[in-house]
């Protein structure tokens, strides 16, 4: 991969795009007229070859990377698995993958979890399925990564910076940011960050996840599955999550906000070569609007 400067990305927000955001006129708290963007969602239904899989709820953008992701992530499509098609219908909104073999899973869509993911996800099968015997590579996070991870990350234009109630995730190497997604679901978000791996055949080994969201369960074995061996968030834990994190060798950071963070997994694999005392600190109320959902 190409040396990145400081600002590049691979993929990043474009909170400009058409149809991701509508203007709703309201009325503010000293009683004014006013107008906000909020952001539009749309269902998009998940084919595999014929059969239907799921349907979600998304913004609408790389609808081909979060449908290769969902599948992935769900153990439906296997690292040599050979795509031959991603077909999407705007106006159906309907995305077909198909592949060079016929997939049967009926036994796995009949065994399906609601999640705690925002927009209510789904995972099929056994939740663990797949984590048994997976062992991450043990990758050294340093803490000047982690800090200018979030430094950059938090100054990106991004479709929640204009209009809130949206979730980030970021594919990062080092200290730079390459993939960022953003979606309703903070589940949707790991799973475009998936397909574009996916499709690009991307290893995850010497990369980091950083997301917006809850480091629950689900996003744990997500991230384990897609071999990436560090997971970074700005929000809290989960009890299951981190029990999972810490049985498959996963470095887990949460509340990370400003020079503030903690690690509940994998802290023997920090390399702690920041001062704090020299990192600038977040106030107390942020100035950004709109919140997460």
């Amino acid at each position: 991969m190409a040396q990145l400067t400081e600002i590049d990305y691979l993929i990043a927000p474009d909170p400009d795009r058409a149809g991701l955001t509508r203007a709703v006129t309201g009325v503010d708290h000293d009683g004014q007229i006013t107008e906000t963007a909020v952001v539009e969602e749309r269902p998009l239904t998940i084919f595999l070859n014929r059969r239907e899989i799921v349907t979600a709820m998304t913004i609408g953008d790389y609808p081909d990377l979060l449908a290769l992701g969902f599948l992935r992530n769900q153990g439906m499509l296997q690292d040599d698995e050979q795509v031959t098609g991603v077909d999407f219908d705007e106006e159906l909104e309907t995305v077909v993958v198909r592949t060079a073999t016929e997939t049967d899973y009926e036994d796995k869509l009949n065994r399906k979890t609601r999640t705690s993911g925002c927009a209510v996800g789904t995972v099929f099968g056994d939740m663990m399925e797949g984590l048994a015997g997976l062992t991450l590579p043990e990758l050294q996070v340093r803490t000047s990564d982690l800090y200018a991870l979030s430094a950059k990350i938090n100054r990106t234009p991004s479709l929640y910076l204009q209009a809130g109630a949206i979730h980030g995730t970021v594919l990062c190497q080092g200290d730079h940011p390459l993939v960022y997604m953003e979606d309703v679901g903070r589940h949707n978000a790991v799973d475009k960050v998936a397909g574009w791996m996916f499709k690009t055949g991307t290893s995850g080994a010497d990369k980091v996840l950083y997301t917006t969201g809850r480091l629950t369960s689900e996003m744990v074995i997500k991230c384990a599955l897609m071999g990436i061996p560090a997971l970074v968030s700005r929000s809290g834990f989960t009890a299951w999550g981190v029990e999972i994190a810490q049985q498959v060798g996963l470095t887990l950071v949460g509340r990370m906000k400003g020079r503030r963070f903690v690690c509940l997994a994998g802290a023997e694999r920090l390399i702690r070569d920041a001062n704090p005392a020299q990192v600038a600190d977040e106030p107390a109320k942020s100035a950004r609007k709109g919140a997460r959902g």
